[in-house]
């Protein structure tokens, strides 16, 4: 354990394209003492005076993690783009270390750079880390009239940007390319996303995003229509997912295990109510557990985890969650072990159809308490020159808190 008491032999320094002429007076003495400095290529290039030894960091960048704790001891420096705790490498690193051991000097976020360059307002635009995350991740932000501010791993990169922002129906949305932004090569350029044909866009790079178009706008209610979804009719249908949704009650930073997940719609609405949020889905069918990571992908909540497997069984090993959706493979043993391994908080919402389940349901809540609820439901249809009420198989739905 590092001894509180020491001075921190980690500085995490941010740096920007201007170099030296961007470092606070702090950053500058901590280089100056430095035994050791470290960081991408590029960054030490830009102070090329360094009297200390310099070792680049190797990619991947997982890699120079063990390299950084062997100096443990000595006098290091690592060099990070701007501010190290915004999509930056900060956390990869303190998370390793007690709060003891470093110190950090940020720069000027590419954020707040980009947000200064154009006088928007950062608090109301999106800001997206996309280096080596899917364009996918910024479906649920794409507004029309909205803005967002995303970076990315290189000038092919905001190609694919582009591509996928046309794919949606979005190729009107305007694109400001920042490259090199804050340094002497900075250079900014403003075109529609389907009119590019950019080949020379030099990293760093980051894109501001001005989204326009006619493609569909994700709704950020419960209850997302059907049709948002690839499935082979395991699908909780609309109603009944906002209604599920609306007893699960997810909270910023908790955990759902959707068990019996089809298509995983459950699971992905329980992501899309708040960044923090994780949840674990389980699926025995190993063609829907496929299906249910390609929907969440596509509605850029690709952190679902999907475990292939049949519950009770396949919940060993997993902490356990805030909340569980049972929507298949109900059955008293699942019931029980959920009694036992849940905390006394958690929330548990189960949906039957048939007699069987229903009969189940109805007996755990005599036995626990909780809501039991029956949801009837009927759409009108044609029937023949007129219309008439289609019902769908009624649903009852228990909810309890543990």
């Amino acid at each position: 354990m590092f001894d509180m008491a020491d001075t921190p032999w980690l500085t995490i320094i941010g740096i920007g394209e201007d170099g030296v002429d961007g470092l606070s007076a702090s950053a500058k003495a901590a280089l100056a003492q430095a035994e050791l400095v470290t960081g991408a290529t590029r960054h030490l290039a830009l102070l090329p005076d360094l009297k200390c030894a310099v070792e680049p960091w190797p990619v991947p960048f997982g890699d120079g993690i063990p390299h950084l704790l062997a100096r443990r001891g000595k006098r290091v420096a690592m060099l990070v783009s701007g501010d190290p705790f915004w999509f930056g490498a900060g956390t990869s690193i303190t998370r390793h270390l007690d709060p003891g051991e470093w110190v950090a000097h940020p720069a000027p976020s590419t954020f707040g750079l980009a947000a200064s360059r154009f006088g928007w307002p950062i608090e109301e635009t999106s800001c997206l880390g996309l280096h080596a995350a899917p364009f996918a991740r910024l479906r649920p932000h794409i507004v029309p009239g909205r803005r967002a501010i995303v970076l990315v791993r290189d000038g092919a990169a905001v190609a694919g940007l582009a591509r996928y922002l046309s794919d949606l129906g979005f190729g009107q949305s305007r694109l400001h390319i920042l490259e090199a932004l804050g340094g002497p090569r900075e250079r900014v350029r403003d075109i529609a996303a389907a009119d590019l044909d950019d080949d020379d866009i030099v990293h760093p790079v980051a894109v501001g995003i001005v989204f326009a178009g006619q493609g569909m706008v994700v709704p950020r209610t419960s209850g997302l229509p059907d049709t948002w979804f690839d499935h082979d009719g395991q699908l909780t249908k609309r109603p009944v997912r906002a209604l599920t949704l609306s007893a699960l009650a997810p909270k910023p930073g908790e955990t759902l295990w959707d068990i019996g997940a089809g298509s995983g719609s459950i699971g992905i609405e329980w992501l899309l109510a708040h960044p923090s949020t994780h949840a674990t889905a389980f699926e025995a069918d190993p063609i829907r557990a496929g299906r249910a990571e390609s929907n969440a992908a596509a509605l850029g909540v690709d952190r679902l985890r999907v475990i292939r497997g049949r519950a009770p069984e396949a919940l060993e090993g997993h902490a356990a969650p805030n909340a569980v959706f049972v929507g298949g493979g109900l059955s008293e043993a699942l019931l029980e072990t959920l009694w036992a391994r849940l905390p006394g908080d958690a929330r548990l919402v189960a949906n039957a159809v048939t007699l069987e389940s229903e009969a189940l349901l109805s007996r755990w809540h005599g036995l626990k308490g909780g809501t039991l609820l029956r949801v009837e439901l009927s759409e009108a249809t044609p029937l023949g020159t007129r219309r008439g009420w289609r019902a769908s198989y009624p649903v009852v739905q228990w909810s309890v808190t543990l």
